[in-house]
Parts: structure tokens; sequence; C-alpha cells
């Protein structure tokens, strides 16, 4: 078996935006939940309480699936998430790789916070740190991305 071998950057970002994908429906469902439960008639009411509500449900996701092993996205591209020795990983482990994995989201967001910018130089700038952060698994010996590194987890190949 090649379980050990780690998937090709394209793979892993494969499985990225296929899991963005399905995350749409995760967002769909838990906002309709989120604004029935709360009686929110508009958008804009309630906006952070549903901010946090969504980190909350995507970390009850993330860290379900990855203590299994794997997302449905992972799973179709063959990609499967161990320790440092291979073993499957823990609860506790996938929820500090879920706080970890904010990296790919955060300093883009905290740096257009204080800027007026508009829709075309948000995408930029998101996309350039997705791009600079993806680039940056190729200084890692097994090609890891750095929450990865931090959180003492890996990815590796389920095919071969």
């Amino acid at each position: 078996m090649n379980e050990l071998k780690a998937p090709g950057i394209w793979r892993r970002m494969a499985c990225w935006l296929y899991e963005g994908l399905l995350l749409f429906g995760v967002v769909f469902i838990s906002g309709y939940l989120f604004g029935t439960l709360s009686q929110t008639r508009n958008a804009m009411d309630n906006r952070h309480a549903l901010q946090v509500f969504l980190f909350v449900v995507f970390g009850i996701y993330f860290v379900w699936f990855w203590s299994k092993g794997q997302t449905l996205a992972m799973k179709t591209w063959h990609v499967k998430l161990v320790d440092e020795d291979g073993k499957p990983v823990t609860q506790a482990r996938a929820l500090v790789r879920y706080a970890l994995s904010w990296i790919w989201f955060l300093p883009p967001l905290m740096a257009l916070s204080p800027f007026e910018l508009s829709g075309a130089e948000i995408t930029v700038l998101f996309l350039g740190w997705i791009a600079i952060w993806a680039t940056l698994s190729k200084f890692q010996t097994q090609g890891q991305f750095w929450h990865d590194v931090w959180a003492g987890t890996r990815l590796v190949s389920t095919s071969s």
C-alpha cells in the first residue's frame, strides 16, 4: 500500500477546491437553520452571530471527518489525513489543525479590513495569498502545508 506518499500539490489544491464546493451546501443548510432559529429577517441582522455559528459548524464538520480520516472531498481525491506516525488523527489534533488552517484566510482578511477595496482587489488579494501559501509547501521536505507541520499532521495518498 502506498499510504505514506504525499499527494501532489495539484491534487491537494483540487481537493481543497472541491471541499469549498461541498461547504457551500453546509453553509446553505446552516444559514437556513440559523435564520429560522433566530428568526432573522434581514441578512445583515445577526451577521456576526451567523459568522460565529458557521465557524463552529465548520469546526464540527472538519474535526469529525478528519478524526475519521477523510472528508468526502478527500475520499474523492484519494487523500487521507494522518498524524506524523501515519496513525489516525485524534479529535484534539483535528481541532488544532482546524484552528491552524485558518491561516489560509486570516492574513488577507486582516490586510483588507482597514481598507475599502473593490471586489476585484479583494479577489486578487485572496488568490495571491492562497497561491503564496500553497507554494510555500514546496519548501517542506514532505511537501506539507505549514498548518499541517504545526499541527503534527500530514496528508497522504491512498492510491498508487
